[in-house]
């Protein structure tokens, strides 16, 4: 029988013991040698989350379905952390006649109490990683609620700055040649420029996103969305102020919001990203 051995990794779970890629690697072989497989080949995903399917080795691996005859990882949650995933993925490898193992689950998917088994071990599994994602929200929603910046010094809340800033041992910077583009976005906005010819006649300019990349109508929305460029930084509903150099003022984003607003025709869809105008 050949083994489609598969390794996964989060980046938050690449410093755990027992969770490393070699550890993984190790363990596996080790069971596919007690149970007489041969390996077809090893999927290794560096730092990529078990709750999406987008993870290039993983695809890999299905593409070659036909090559191979049981997927083994070393737990279900290194394959899938969402429950539809999962069965998904095995009711794929069934309609191939594949097979599934999990070595420290000890699990065997050929009978009815094994995918009963997966099923309620995938549903704990799931439940933990929703918890851990709500108390990550949490942690970030207190840590907003709670952050005072000075006119010193202004923190972000862990997140990379953005286009216009960048961050010195964590203060929040400016970058005056960026917050002059962004200050011409707004104002081409404002005049009744759309995104789509603003980000045109930035490119025409060779000028390009802190990632070196052409301006797009998305990155023009993201700018005209963000409140940083007001004196504001957001989390989810929590506002802070900051006290780096501003792009526009608050009356200015407040007027691009509006307009933003009034083209979207279904009222529902319409969110209030107004900041306030008395800093």
């Amino acid at each position: 029988m050949k083994a489609a051995v598969y390794l996964r990794v989060s980046t938050e779970e690449q410093s755990m013991e027992g969770y490393s890629l070699d550890a993984q690697r190790s363990i596996l072989l080790d069971y596919c040698l007690s149970e007489g497989w041969e390996v077809f080949d090893i999927y290794t995903d560096d730092g990529y989350s078990g709750r999406s399917i987008k993870r290039p080795e993983y695809t890999r691996m299905f593409n070659e379905l036909e090559k191979w005859d049981v997927l083994l990882v070393l737990k279900i949650d290194r394959i899938h952390r969402n429950i539809r995933n999962f069965m998904n993925m095995m009711d794929d490898l069934n309609k191939k006649d594949k097979k599934f193992a999990s070595a420290m689950d000890s699990l065997d998917t050929t009978n009815a109490l094994g995918r009963f088994v997966v099923n309620v071990i995938q549903m704990i599994a799931q439940l933990e990683s929703e918890q851990i994602g709500e108390r990550t929200y949490f942690g970030m929603e207190e840590k907003a609620r709670s952050m005072v910046n000075t006119e010193k010094e202004s923190r972000t809340m862990g997140f990379n700055a953005p286009y216009g800033y960048g961050l010195d041992k964590g203060v929040l910077i400016s970058v005056p040649e960026e917050l002059a583009v962004v200050r011409s976005i707004f104002k081409e906005y404002l005049d009744g420029s759309t995104m789509d010819s603003i980000a045109y006649r930035l490119n025409n300019a060779d000028q390009l996103t802190k990632n070196g990349n052409p301006w797009n109508i998305f990155n023009i929305r993201t700018v005209l969305h963000n409140p940083i460029y007001a004196g504001y930084m957001r989390w989810d509903k929590v506002l802070v102020r900051h006290f780096a150099q501003e792009a526009v003022s608050a009356d200015e984003f407040n007027r691009v919001q509006d307009m933003i607003s009034s083209k979207i025709r279904d009222p529902k869809k319409r969110k209030d990203r107004k900041i306030p105008e008395e800093l």
